[in-house]
């Protein structure tokens, strides 16, 4: 495998830790008062793991582009099927999510990002029309998608 053009893991912000932790410590108050101590603990260790777990794997969605194929999450499209690539803003990445959505197409979108790229799809074999993915670097994607047209 050879080393990524682009590269992002979309993971879970510091203030989803932060609150989901403090979560955590509001039940273990209320099971410390409810019931017998070794169980409060033992619940609240499940909770706390499962909750870790969860947001690991939600942040684990990759964008990435390697090998002249463009990965977002599961899915992947080599770039001979890739049309043009724009950079959205917060308006635009809204309304291309929202209200301007086609239903074929693939998103890639996580709340806690506010902007994306949006990237046409060249293949007539192919119903999906676009890929909206969000991305902290949405300039920086697009003009690594286009790159690989060039080279």
């Amino acid at each position: 495998m050879s080393t990524p053009v682009y590269a992002e893991r979309l993971t879970v912000p510091l203030r989803w830790w932060a609150q989901g932790t403090m979560f955590v410590a509001t039940l273990w108050l209320a099971f410390i008062v409810s019931m017998p101590g070794f169980w409060a603990w033992t619940v609240t260790a499940v909770i706390l793991v499962l909750m870790s777990a969860a947001f690991v794997a939600y942040g684990s969605a990759r964008v990435e582009i390697v090998d002249g194929r463009f990965r977002a999450g599961r899915a992947e499209i080599d770039h001979a099927y890739l049309g043009r690539a724009d950079a959205l803003d917060e308006e635009a990445t809204r309304l291309t999510a929202g209200r301007d959505a086609n239903a074929r197409a693939y998103l890639l979108l996580r709340p806690y990002l506010h902007r994306a790229v949006r990237v046409e799809i060249a293949d007539p074999a192919d119903p999906t029309p676009y890929w909206l993915v969000n991305t902290r670097h949405p300039e920086t994607l697009a003009t690594a998608l286009a790159e690989l047209d060039r080279s």
